[in-house]
C-alpha cells in the first residue's frame, strides 16, 4: 500500500494551492482519507477528513471555511484545496488512512512573502 502527495510549493499569503494524493495497493473506495500537517517543532495535527463515499467531511476549525477535502475514486485520489493561505498554515501535509499506518512522505507548503 502507498500513498504519494504532490502539490506543495511556496506561496503567497492570501493565495491558494491544490494538494493530490494519489493511492495505490488497497481497495481506496472503502477507507475514509484524512489529511494531517506538521509545522516545525509542533505535532502532527489532523487538518481534514473524508468518508470513503465522500459524503461526510470534517475539518479541524484552523481550516474550516479555507480548505476544502475532496476525493476521486475512479482515480484514486484525494485532494485539499487550500484557500486564503496564512503564514501559519506553513507545514508538511501528509495524507493517510484513517485507522490504517498508512502514510504518504509528506508535501512541503510554505506560505511567505
Amino acid at each position: 500500500a502507498q500513498l504519494v502527495e504532490s502539490g506543495g510549493g511556496l506561496v503567497q499569503p492570501g493565495g491558494s494551492l491544490r494538494l493530490s494524493c494519489v493511492a495505490s495497493g488497497f481497495i481506496f473506495s472503502a477507507w475514509d482519507m484524512r489529511w494531517f500537517r506538521q509545522a516545525a517543532g509542533k505535532e502532527r495535527e489532523l487538518v481534514a477528513l473524508i468518508s470513503s463515499e465522500g459524503r461526510r467531511k470534517n475539518y479541524s476549525d484552523s481550516v474550516k471555511g479555507r480548505f476544502i477535502i475532496s476525493r476521486d475514486n475512479a482515480k484514486r485520489t484525494v485532494y485539499l484545496e487550500m484557500n486564503s493561505l496564512q503564514t501559519e498554515d506553513t507545514a508538511v501535509y501528509y495524507c493517510n488512512v484513517a485507522g490504517r499506518g498508512i502514510w504518504g512522505q509528506g508535501t512541503q507548503v510554505t506560505v511567505s512573502s
